[in-house]
């Protein structure tokens, strides 16, 4: 990828959106403050036209002067551009439906009508000084050509970038490249990409994106966001370092401590095998794979933890091998040089793992050393 990549992070709109999450003006100040520390530039952080409460919130967040640019969401409309011109914000971004089958069954208006509205309120956007971006949503299920003339009328009325909605997520990444191509070949602006992951391609639906030419990835900490959220901003941030050798500006050790500040106040959990910052990312069980990391670490992690600020643990469970139970019990000061006591351990350790579905503890691991030593049997169970 030749050209600059930006994230813009849009955990403060589109992440709210999800069903039954609302961030308080303290919590938004916090996450607001965090991404930028991490590098995060843009940020997309309110919808001025919901009201006085939103605005104040957003103006709260313009006050703390955070090295980043921010973004207030709308829609396409006199009333709206007018919310957003009472918030202290960097940038102003105005969304219209483009597809045939948004404009015929929400809008009930017509192309000709999208056109006229590009016209007048993205030219009255940018009469403002403001950066103004044109949101073209559901663009996935818009007619190409239709969807590069409303970019251009765009364009031509002073927008500074239009943003490529795939709104309900029906994109593959080859698709998304053709069609990011497309409207690469059709405008000479800023493109941004707004992924859905309705059929779990958002990430890599960005990332072809970016590499058909897009300039910007909108994306939300955790994968927030309607429905089955959007591209996951630690995800497109790593997948750009190791897919692409792109470097998006994030500092990524600040990634696992953004995402549980996100996951504490959105109160939604972030899933156990959660890529990037889920709890098993770096947890390895199978005898085959330990071994093969004691080794060389590269043989089982395709990146070293230590990027994420994180390390890599092994547990105990029915997929162990020798070699884990040997590691284990050294940790604990305890040598077994005998095969036999490993074999009859690892027989008590896999029993356990089937009957509890848990790693052993600590304590378990010196009661089965117990018993063992005492010659109660080690395939006992543990009681």
């Amino acid at each position: 990828m030749a050209h600059s990549l930006v994230i813009n992070d849009t955990t403060l709109r589109d992440g709210e959106q999800t069903a039954g999450v609302a961030f308080t003006v303290e919590e938004k100040c916090a996450i607001a403050g965090v991404l930028a520390a991490a590098g995060v530039p843009e940020m997309e952080i309110g919808i001025p036209a919901m009201g006085e409460e939103e605005v104040a919130c957003i103006n709260a967040m313009a006050a703390l002067h955070l090295p980043a640019r921010l973004m207030v969401w709308g829609r396409l409309t006199d009333a709206d551009l007018a919310s957003a011109l009472r918030c202290d914000v960097h940038m102003v971004h105005l969304s219209v439906p483009v597809s045939d089958i948004h404009l015929r069954h929400k809008l009930r208006q017509s192309r000709e009508w999208v056109l006229a509205q590009v016209t007048r309120v993205i030219s009255a956007a940018a009469a403002t000084g403001r950066y103004v971006s044109l949101g073209a949503e559901d663009a996935s299920r818009a007619d190409a050509g239709f969807l590069a003339q409303v970019a251009q009328r765009a364009q031509a009325c002073g927008a500074q970038r239009v943003r490529f909605a795939d709104t309900l997520g029906v994109l593959d990444p080859f698709s998304t490249y053709e069609a990011i191509a497309r409207l690469r070949d059709a405008v000479d602006m800023a493109i941004e990409i707004h992924a859905h992951n309705d059929l779990g391609l958002a990430t890599a639906n960005t990332l072809a994106a970016l590499r058909g030419g897009a300039t910007h990835a909108n994306t939300t900490v955790n994968g927030l966001g309607e429905r089955a959220g959007n591209a996951a901003l630690e995800e497109v941030v790593m997948g750009l370092r190791h897919l692409h050798r792109a470097d998006a500006g994030i500092h990524t050790q600040a990634l696992v401590a953004i995402s549980r500040l996100v996951e504490h106040a959105s109160g939604r959990q972030v899933a156990f095998n959660k890529s990037i910052v889920g709890e098993a990312v770096f947890t390895h069980e199978s005898g085959i794979h330990i071994d093969g990391l004691l080794k060389n670490a590269a043989t089982y992690e395709s990146f070293d933890p230590s990027e994420l600020g994180r390390e890599r643990r092994t547990v105990l469970g029915k997929h162990s091998g020798s070699q884990a139970v040997r590691q284990a019990y050294a940790a604990l000061g305890l040598a077994l040089d005998n095969d036999g006591v490993v074999g009859g351990l690892l027989s008590r350790i896999r029993e356990h793992a089937m009957l509890t579905k848990q790693p052993p503890s600590v304590q378990d691991l010196q009661r089965f050393w117990a018993d063992a030593q005492a010659g109660c049997g080690v395939h006992a169970l543990a009681v």
